[in-house]
């Protein structure tokens, strides 16, 4: 029996391995064919308080953009080669993890799937963690992919 029911699965993505695993591992086991996947990206600048020139911030803003680019061009790759149902998303916002919960709910996300860099608490603690924000702020159920538990020879 068909469903009329179309679950929207968000996708948290960046150029990381991590990333790329978890999706991997959301097609392999979770995935269905009436799922709309969203893949979402979050540009980070990366630019300290001495580095506020006109020209380094306009460099930093290249190097995001093409790195969104980046981003965009591997998993709407990826998304067409499992003949998905999706699209990519680039958010503006200085705090990812909260972009992302916000854009989740905005869209009436089923489930959020992110994958994750196993930092230890203090790193957490210290350098925050987006995977940490998200499943701990986010409205809906979240399907955090730890690297080291992925297998290594995925196929997708």
């Amino acid at each position: 029996m068909a469903s009329d029911y179309q679950r929207v699965v968000l996708l948290a993505a960046d150029l990381s391995e991590h990333s790329e695993k978890a999706f991997n591992w959301y097609v392999q086991n979770f995935h269905k064919p009436e799922n709309k996947v969203v893949v979402v990206h979050t540009p980070e600048y990366s630019m300290g308080p001495s580095e506020m020139s006109t020209s380094k911030i306009e460099e930093s803003i290249q190097e995001a953009n093409a790195k969104t680019e980046m981003v965009k061009t591997k998993f709407v790759e990826k998304m067409s080669e499992c003949g998905m149902n999706g699209e990519f998303v680039a958010l503006e916002d200085r705090n990812p993890g909260h972009a992302i919960c916000k854009y989740a709910e905005r869209i009436n996300a089923t489930f959020i799937v992110t994958g994750t860099r196993g930092l230890g608490k203090f790193r957490r603690t210290m350098l925050g963690s987006v995977s940490d924000y998200i499943l701990h702020h986010a409205h809906v159920p979240v399907l955090v992919c730890r690297l080291k538990y992925l297998l290594k020879d995925d196929k997708y």
